[in-house]
């Protein structure tokens, strides 16, 4: 078990330096960020050059709901749940599952929800065609220049494929699962775990297109006390500075101590930060945002009550 711990932390270390590389703020070279990019994420399952391209739009479009790349909300209407005031409506209904189903459904998704949304756009853009994946050449996510470097990630991962067979060949399979699978699945669960609670937050605000501007897009997430000193060893950081990396994604990790000094102080109380236990975080954050309405520019989750902990002042006011 603490092999397993620590392993997966390092391995989610190695995968935040692919990702430091696929923003290009590993080396001002830009062969050497995509050579270490595409061979940290590919040891550890990721497409590298496929999912920079669409984090890229991740980061150009934050907090859209036409725009987003990923972790857009689903609406009210996505969930056939009627228009009414709250108390005609039977939430049990919609949201009725018991803590241990409600458990269950959390560990899928934070073992599950990363391959899903490569494979299968789970949580991803709405407006996007059903079967939109990280993998096809020809899929929506692509323009036709992009699609040789597709092809390279599926060929580094089809290669990742052949060296792990050759390890179960030499090691026999349930000592790669031991060394090498848990701690990847941990990966997933540390990747999901971080990226979740940086964006979904009952304080945090979407926007449809006529309220939506970049600096509101890259506010609308979350710094947390993650895992203490471990997450800043290594995980590099990355979730207790991850504001001020969706204003300067470019800025390397090193510099995100500094730089949200300067940005607390610039944009005062639109800075937001929490020291809330990261695993109570989750289990609130999964329980409080279950949707956002269909109607209205600025949106807030909306909990298995069906109530905000936050509204727009521009509502509030009419």
């Amino acid at each position: 078990m603490i092999y397993w711990w620590f392993q997966g932390l390092i391995f989610t270390g190695v995968w935040v330096i692919g990702h430091e590389c696929g923003h290009g703020a590993f080396s001002s070279s830009n062969i050497v960020c995509n050579v270490v990019g595409f061979i940290t994420h590919t040891l550890l399952w990721t497409p590298y050059f496929s999912w920079k391209i669409s984090h890229h739009r991740h980061h150009m479009s934050h907090a859209s709901m036409e725009r987003d790349e990923v972790y857009v909300p689903k609406t009210r209407s996505d969930l056939g749940i009627p228009n009414l005031p709250n108390n005609e409506i039977d939430w049990d209904e919609y949201f009725g599952d018991t803590p241990i189903y409600t458990l269950y459904m959390l560990c899928r998704q934070q073992l599950l929800a990363f391959p899903a949304y490569l494979v299968m756009n789970v949580s991803g853009q709405k407006n996007y065609p059903k079967w939109t994946n990280h993998f096809d050449p020809n899929s929506i996510l692509f323009i036709k220049g992009q699609r040789k470097q597709v092809m390279a990630s599926n060929a580094g991962l089809m290669f990742m494929a052949y060296l792990v067979m050759l390890a179960c060949t030499r090691w026999h399979w349930s000592e790669v699962v031991k060394y090498y699978g848990i701690p990847w699945l941990l990966v997933t669960h540390w990747f999901i775990m971080i990226t979740y609670l940086h964006h979904t937050d009952p304080i945090l605000p979407h926007y449809r297109e006529k309220e939506w501007s970049y600096p509101r897009g890259a506010a609308a997430t979350v710094d947390r006390n993650f895992l203490g000193w471990q997450g800043r060893f290594f995980l590099h950081d990355v979730a207790h500075y991850h504001v001020i990396h969706h204003f300067f994604p470019k800025m390397p990790f090193y510099h995100g101590a500094e730089a949200t000094d300067y940005l607390k102080a610039f944009i005062g109380e639109h800075y937001n930060f929490s020291e809330k236990p990261i695993f109570r975080a989750l289990w609130e954050s999964y329980n409080k945002c279950q949707f956002v309405e269909d109607e209205g520019a600025i949106l807030f989750y909306r909990g298995k009550d069906g109530k905000a902990e936050r509204r727009s002042a521009k509502l509030l006011s009419t």
